[in-house]
Formats: C-alpha cells, sequence, structure tokens
C-alpha cells in the first residue's frame, strides 16, 4: 500500500449532526478508511486495533415490568418496544437510530453490530437478538444504542438461552448499565441481584441504580419503605456493600397523571450525555495512543532493520573468510606438487619469469616442510589439513545461513509514507478534532 499525502476531509455531513456525533464518526472514519485506514496500517505492521464505536452502548436491565421498554419509548419519543405487565421482551434487543425505520433479526443485528458476535457462543441467544432501528433525533438518541434485556423472574420461569451469562457479557461491553428496580414486589428478584453482584465486580463504575414507576408506589412512606428494602438487599452483598449508594426514583412524566413523587428521569438524560462526553475524550485519546503505537513500531522496525544489515554484512564477510580458508588449505599443496613434478624452464615459459620465481618460491617452503614431516606423520596431516578444511567449510556454511530478512528499498519507503501520514495527517487531524470538542464544551476564553 502506498500513502499519498493528503489532507483529511470531513467524512460525516456536520450540517445534519451534532459534534459529539461528528467526531466519533471522524475518529471511526480515520480506523476504517479502506485505503489509509489506521486499522489497515496497523494489519501491514503486525497490530491489531478496534475501531472506536460511533455511539455509547446503554443496557437497560431489571425485573420484568421495571419499566425498562417504556423509557426508552419515552427516551427516543416512539413506541418501538412493547410494554406491559407481561414479559413482553425475551430476547436482546439493540434500539438505534438510522435513515429509515427498519427492524432486523438475529444474523442482520450481528452484522450490523460485529464486535457483538461473541453473543453467538452463547447457545440459544443467535435467535432472541433483534434491532430496531428509529429515525428519531430526540435528545442524544444519534450517539446511543440501547439493549432492552429480558425481564428478570424468579421461581420456575425458563429462558431459551443462558440468560446470566449473556447479560453478564454484554455488560462488560456496555458503557452505561442502566438497572430499574420497580416498587410492585419483583424488585427483591434473586437473579436480578445475582446478575447485578456480578457485574459490579467488573465494571461497578458504569453501573447505576434506579426505583422505576415511582410514581406507582403509592405515599412517600411507602416509596421510602421499598427503597429501604432494595438497599438493604443489596447492601446484604458483599460487591455491592459501598458507600455513597444512590437510587434516584424515576417514572414516565404522564400530563394526565400528575405525581408529587421527585422524578429525576432527566438526571438519567444527563448520565447519558456525559456517558457520551467521555466516550468522545476515551476515543480522541485512544487515537492518539494507536497513532503513537503505529510510529513506535515503524521506528522500531526500522532500527531492527539496520541492526540486521550489520549482522548480514558481518556474517558475510565471515562466509569469505572461512570458505576462502576452507578451498585454499588443500588446493595449496595439490599446486605445489603439481607445479614440481615441471622443470623451472617450462614454468616460466608458461607463466613469465617473475610470477614463475614467485611460484617456485612457494612450492619450494611447501615441500621442505613436507619433507621434514615422517611417512607416518604424513597420513595424520592430510587427515588433519582435511578435518580442518571441513571444519571451515562447515564454518561458512553456517554464517551463510545465519542472515536475517531485511526490508526491501520500496518496504522503507512505505514505512516512512505511513509515518509521515501518521504524523502530518491523522494527529493534525486528532488535534482539530479535540480542539472542536472543546470548543463546544467550554467558552473560547477559557481555552487561552
Amino acid at each position: 500500500m502506498t500513502v499519498k499525502p493528503r489532507s483529511i476531509t470531513n467524512s460525516v455531513d456536520s450540517a445534519v449532526t451534532s459534534p459529539g456525533e461528528r467526531i466519533l464518526g471522524e475518529c471511526h472514519a480515520l480506523y476504517t478508511d479502506p485505503e489509509n485506514g489506521l486499522i489497515k496500517i496497523a494489519s501491514s505492521l503486525g497490530l491489531w486495533l478496534v475501531p472506536p464505536r460511533k455511539k455509547v452502548i446503554v443496557m437497560i436491565m431489571g425485573n420484568h415490568s421495571a419499566g425498562k421498554s417504556s423509557f426508552i419509548n419515552w427516551y427516543v419519543k416512539e413506541h418501538i418496544q412493547k410494554t406491559g405487565v407481561a414479559i413482553e421482551t425475551q430476547g436482546f434487543t439493540f434500539i438505534t437510530s438510522g435513515r429509515k425505520r427498519e427492524s432486523l433479526t438475529g444474523n442482520a443485528t450481528l452484522h450490523l453490530y460485529p464486535h457483538f458476535r461473541t453473543l453467538q457462543e452463547y447457545e440459544g441467544v443467535s435467535d432472541y437478538l433483534s434491532t430496531e432501528i428509529s429515525t428519531s433525533r430526540q435528545k442524544k438518541f444519534s450517539l446511543v444504542t440501547f439493549i432492552d434485556t429480558p425481564g428478570l423472574v424468579d421461581g420456575d420461569m425458563k429462558y431459551p438461552f443462558d440468560v446470566n451469562s449473556a447479560l453478564a457479557w454484554l455488560g462488560e461491553q456496555a458503557d452505561l448499565i442502566l438497572v430499574f428496580f420497580d416498587p410492585m414486589g419483583q424488585a427483591l428478584c434473586k437473579r436480578t441481584l445475582d446478575i447485578v453482584e456480578q457485574l459490579s465486580e467488573t465494571c461497578g463504575d458504569r453501573l447505576l441504580f434506579y426505583l422505576s414507576k415511582a410514581d406507582e408506589a403509592g405515599r412517600e412512606t411507602d416509596r421510602q419503605r421499598v427503597m429501604m428494602q432494595i438497599v438493604q438487599e443489596l447492601c446484604r452483598r458483599p460487591g455491592l456493600n459501598k458507600c455513597g449508594f444512590e437510587m434516584p426514583t424515576i417514572y414516565i412524566p404522564n400530563p394526565q397523571k400528575p405525581s408529587r413523587c421527585v422524578n429525576q428521569i432527566d438526571g438519567v438524560c444527563k448520565t447519558i450525555e456525559k456517558t457520551i462526553s467521555q466516550a468522545v475524550q476515551k476515543t480522541l485519546n485512544q487515537l492518539d495512543k494507536d497513532c503513537d503505537l503505529i510510529c513506535r513500531t515503524i521506528s522500531d522496525q526500522i532500527t531492527l532493520d539496520r541492526e540486521y544489515v550489520g549482522c548480514n554484512k558481518s556474517s558475510y564477510l565471515q562466509f569469505l573468510l572461512f570458505g576462502t580458508l576452507g578451498i585454499l588449505l588443500p588446493v595449496l599443496p595439490v599446486i605445489s606438487l603439481l607445479l614440481n613434478s615441471f622443470s623451472r624452464d617450462e614454468v616460466e615459459g608458461a607463466v613469465g619469469k617473475s610470477l614463475a620465481s614467485l611460484l617456485h618460491s612457494s612450492t619450494s617452503v611447501t615441500m621442505i616442510l613436507w619433507g621434514w614431516i615422517p611417512e607416518d606423520g604424513q597420513i595424520w596431516l592430510l587427515l588433519i589439513l582435511g578435518a580442518t578444511c571441513y571444519l571451515f567449510l562447515s564454518l561458512a556454511k553456517y554464517h551463510a545461513s545465519k542472515t536475517y530478512q531485511t526490508l526491501t528499498k520500496r518496504e522503507k519507503r512505505c514505512l516512512a509514507q505511513y509515518q509521515d501520514y501518521i504524523q502530518d495527517a491523522v494527529k493534525q487531524k486528532k488535534k482539530l478534532l479535540y480542539e472542536e470538542y472543546l470548543h463546544q464544551c467550554a467558552a473560547e476564553y477559557d481555552l487561552g
């Protein structure tokens, strides 16, 4: 892949999106661009990156008839999910915004959310997955994907899949987990409390509790009694016994049924907005970390390649040295014997007087040394000479094989282009996105 120097243009229509939606969309595009995306660059370097989500995941769980689906319908301002006393939601439903109203089944849901494909490992879950796509632009819905979960009950109720394990895994993927307790007798559902306790061990900071349908709890004293019962039951469990425990009261506002009960449902919306803001910050910070990781990996590969080039040169020189010695040692005695079989005049006529004189001197020394060695010792000398030649040739072969694969000129040029693209294009884009985010959060004079 060749990275062409270019500026990164906005891939999200700013005229129809909020700043947060645009920032998350632009960051996602930086990762998934088919030509210059960070995922493609990282893959070529042997790295594995996960693209950031365009939306935050808000999972709502609780006992059946706790008002989970009703809250989603109220937030979206559209009747998407069925509501009622019966267990209407038996599976997991993803509610998200899109260009047109659509309903998707299990397989289509997993294609839309590939990072949730692990749910296929839980037997039976895939058949109970669905997605509802709404065109609503209410509140911050364009930046949220709700997960409506099965209503939880105790007793003989059998679920078509391991609901506890599936909920626990989904909770780990969610950015925010809202637990609804209704005041009508099911709030102390043991299954709900068991799952909540399990989730608190891994994602306690994302776990929030609410007393839903608070307007149906009767008088204020009745609500307080119900809340005390729930809090006491939660605090009996070691994983949930913490200081500053809060359980705001919420209910769906109904102008035709006014209530004196304090309704903190707007606080839930603000919590979702805060989660979105944190997701934007995390995404921008992760983008910076991933850029540094790619640049550091490229620098490491270039440094390692230089070391390999040096090692290869050293191995090549040693190959030449030992190979030359391994060949010359047996060749010199043979040449000496051959030259000694000819007269000096014949040698001079063949190679010239000066070279013949040099060869004669060399062969004379060799023959004198050979003559000093007893006949019995000459055999041993030949064996030692053969073994030495074999050793030198083996060493030459070893050093010839002791080489490393180095980068080609094209690969080096490609790595340099990657690095320049990350530094000049991606990091500059990240800087602009961060400035845009800060400008929407604070006044200009606060930014200096």
